[in-house]
């Protein structure tokens, strides 16, 4: 019998004063839609830092500036097809570099946007960009 997959995966919490950047999944099967932080998986021999820089700019089309370690986090989940996944989730705080906030296309995203963080409550929010936040506001 095979072990479920481990994936790790780089994340970024940018904020400009009280705005916070996330993106929104593409997957039609999340409804109300799922936010959650940009960033993704790593690709093979890339290291967190290369795949947050690169999984940032293809979901907001935005630089990923000055990465420092905020936590890691780790959880287990389904896939829409019922298998089970677990997520090594590593997450820094950047600064968003200057530019034009693009939403990616036929990606795992669709969109990008600033939100106010007093308006995350309203937001279907994935548990662990939720979890990253609070790390935030706790450090």
């Amino acid at each position: 019998m095979s072990r479920p997959p481990t994936t790790v995966r780089a994340y970024g919490v940018a904020r400009r004063d009280d705005l916070v950047l996330l993106v929104r999944s593409s997957s039609p099967l999340i409804d109300p839609p799922l936010w959650w932080l940009p960033g993704g998986g790593l690709a093979f021999a890339e290291s967190p830092v290369e795949a947050l820089v690169r999984e940032f700019e293809e979901e907001t089309g935005l630089a990923a500036h000055d990465p420092v370690l905020l936590d890691v986090l780790s959880d287990v989940r389904r896939r829409p097809n019922g298998d089970r996944v677990h997520a090594v989730r590593i997450i820094y705080r950047v600064r968003a570099g200057e530019g034009e906030l693009r939403h990616e296309v036929d990606g795992t995203t669709d969109r990008a946007e600033w939100f106010p963080l007093a308006e995350l409550g309203g937001l279907n929010l994935a548990d662990f960009a939720r979890r990253a936040l609070h790390s935030l506001a706790s450090k």
